[in-house]
């Protein structure tokens, strides 16, 4: 199975399926020096874990555990590998939808591509998106070294269905508040009506889709190279590639597709002694490449395919149509854990993308990219949700 691998100098590998032992990651291209630990990671994870009102029930801890790359509390310049244990599995709903594949996952083109019997239908496999995880712990070790630079990316849900966020919002400490809250918004007013739809879906026995901007401050000018190459180009990949993904946008996105040249050009003028862009309708990046501003990218996700409701579908056994109920457990929005998700592939690009321009050392860190890094991260962990000490004894079991 090719295509598990992202990256050019900062390289990412993910491996494992929905209900197989781990899920997991491999990171080649991390320099030595960079200060890592368990914490680190769990932090990120914290922000996609299951098992709450609002998402799948499948409780998993999502602990997880640095097999190669670290000694003594910083990486050694060699290939990081991350293991997340899967804990709380449960595929006795799956055998009874081997033979009906469900639309909308990709069960069916699986199973048309690699073979009936080398297909794993357990979760969905190798597509589900519990494979997210070993991205969002790929996503913590690119934001640490993002923090060399300054730069910080912040999430947040824009909307659910028909529910749209109405403040514009783009001061970081506001934002960050998003991380503290159960449907990841920074907006009281919006969370509450989020939550509502989101028990009313439930109840119903449906889902909803919704979108997530993510926006990256102090992104420096220069990333990104014509033609194919283009930072814009690599980033819209590495979100689409995110398991129920459906559209992605920068800046006005669409919006400018329906403007006259008039309304869409943005003025370049002079803020503090350098040259900005007055409205950053492009979200950061003109022509492939990095402004300055800050990079706002909008990604649209589906309702979940799953639903209780049940499915119209076809038993390959006898090519037969059929109604089935989906009983595993699923998310009522997948948007909602995506979150993090579309930061770790942001952060990941735009990483990959500093290496290649050499703004972030790729052999070994110097004292100050762990200075920078060291007093960034600590300004940023300050706003996410504080660690579980109890996962860590049942990370023991």
């Amino acid at each position: 199975m090719a295509g598990n691998s992202i990256g050019t100098l900062f390289r990412v590998t993910t491996f494992g399926e929905s209900h197989g032992k781990a899920i997991g990651v491999v990171i080649d291209g991390v320099p030595a020096g960079l200060p890592l630990s368990v914490e680190d990671i769990y932090r990120e994870l914290i922000l996609r874990r299951p098992g709450h009102r609002f998402a799948t029930s499948r409780a998993e801890t999502d602990y997880p555990e640095i097999i190669s790359g670290v000694f003594r509390g910083v990486t050694c310049g060699s290939p990081v590998t991350i293991v997340v244990w899967n804990r709380d599995v449960d595929s006795s709903p799956y055998e009874e939808l081997k033979y009906t594949p469900r639309p909308g996952h990709a069960d069916l083109q699986m199973m048309r591509k690699y073979g009936f019997d080398a297909w794993d239908y357990r979760g969905g496999g190798r597509a589900s998106g519990r494979e997210t995880v070993a991205r969002v712990a790929a996503g913590a070790v690119a934001k640490k070294l993002l923090c060399s630079l300054g730069i910080i990316i912040v999430g947040y849900l824009r909307s659910v269905g028909r529910i749209r966020l109405r403040k514009e919002m783009f001061d970081l400490e506001a934002l960050m508040r998003a991380r503290l809250s159960p449907v990841k918004t920074f907006d009281p007013e919006f969370e509450k009506e989020v939550m509502d739809l989101i028990d009313e879906v439930r109840r119903r026995g449906d889902s909803v889709g919704g979108c997530v901007e993510a926006v990256a401050f102090n992104v420096p000018p220069g990333l990104g190279d014509p033609v194919f190459d283009k930072l814009k180009a690599d980033i819209a990949k590495a979100v689409m590639s995110i398991p129920g993904t459906v559209g992605v946008e920068f800046g006005l996105g669409i919006g400018l597709s329906e403007m006259y040249g008039s309304e869409a050009n943005d003025a370049l003028v002079i803020k503090n002694g350098y040259i900005r862009y007055l409205r950053n309708v492009q979200g950061g990046i003109v022509g492939g490449i990095s402004t300055g501003e800050p990079i706002i990218v909008r990604v649209y996700f589906k309702p979940t395919s799953s639903i209780a409701a049940g499915i119209h579908t076809v038993d390959i056994r006898n090519l037969r149509e059929v109604h089935v109920k989906v009983r595993g457990r699923h998310d009522p929005c997948i948007a909602i854990r995506a979150v993090p998700v579309v930061e770790s592939m942001l952060a990941i690009v735009l990483v990959d993308h500093a290496m290649r321009c050499g703004l972030i050392s790729t052999d070994r860190l110097t004292l100050r990219e762990v200075r920078n890094i060291e007093e960034n991260w600590r300004l940023y962990i300050q706003y996410g949700p504080p660690l579980d000490k109890t996962d860590e004894k049942q990370r023991r079991l």
